[in-house]
């Protein structure tokens, strides 16, 4: 897959070097070619050079073919733009932006924009949501009986009902995390996008929850 990274600074060269080494299309943009300095050597993803919310850029970064777009510079402002140029120019349904004033990161959340900030998150953050969704233990219980998952279903599940979610899976969905608000699962709920769920699970048995969640659910669901 092809991943566009906005911004050539800790996290921005963390981001893009790990997409690297995971095997995937890389493009990194930064307005300052010295930046691109910190990259290391093994890097063989795209260095594009111009601002990340002008369109050309963003053309010459391969944005029309990304399947995600981190804005991780150091301007509140310049993040957003683009993450918005991005989303609404070029269709980018999975967008990330880091914002430093926490005030304005709930605003853009609302919008549907996820935001990332600085010191209360890391690169990971921005990594897993850039990614395809998976699975993570967020929590497990000292006897190993129970596990606290957390997943973002794929996108062929918005619209379903978290009760019709549960049946399949056989596990409870005990919280929802809808535009950065972590709420109880109440019946009737339906999936929206970018929603994170939060299930509980007998022993360790994420595997089969992962593999059921991250496709489209069968058919006959």
């Amino acid at each position: 897959m092809h991943f566009v990274v906005m911004g050539a600074g800790r996290v921005g060269i963390a981001l893009a070097s790990l997409l690297d080494e995971r095997g995937h299309s890389v493009a990194i943009i930064d307005r300052n070619p010295d930046a691109f300095r910190k990259l290391p050597a093994s890097f063989t993803g795209r260095r594009v050079t111009g601002i990340g919310f002008d369109r050309d850029t963003l053309k010459q970064a391969g944005i029309e073919k990304a399947y995600a777009f981190a804005a991780v510079s150091n301007g509140d402002n310049s993040n957003i733009i683009s993450a918005r140029v991005v989303r609404e120019t070029f269709n980018i349904d999975r967008v990330v932006a880091r914002i430093y004033d926490p005030t304005r990161a709930e605003v853009y959340e609302r919008l549907g924009i996820p935001t990332v900030a600085t010191v209360r998150r890391t690169t990971e953050a921005v990594l897993s949501w850039m990614l395809p969704p998976d699975t993570d233990e967020v929590w497990t219980h000292p006897t190993g009986a129970v596990s606290l998952a957390k997943i973002r279903p794929a996108d062929g599940w918005l619209g379903y009902s978290i009760d019709k979610l549960e049946k399949l899976v056989g596990h409870r969905v005990v919280f929802i995390s809808r535009l950065g608000i972590v709420q109880e699962v109440k019946s009737g709920l339906v999936l929206q996008e970018n929603d994170v769920l939060y299930i509980a699970i007998s022993g360790h048995e994420v595997v089969p929850v992962r593999d059921l969640l991250v496709k489209s659910p069968p058919a006959e669901v």
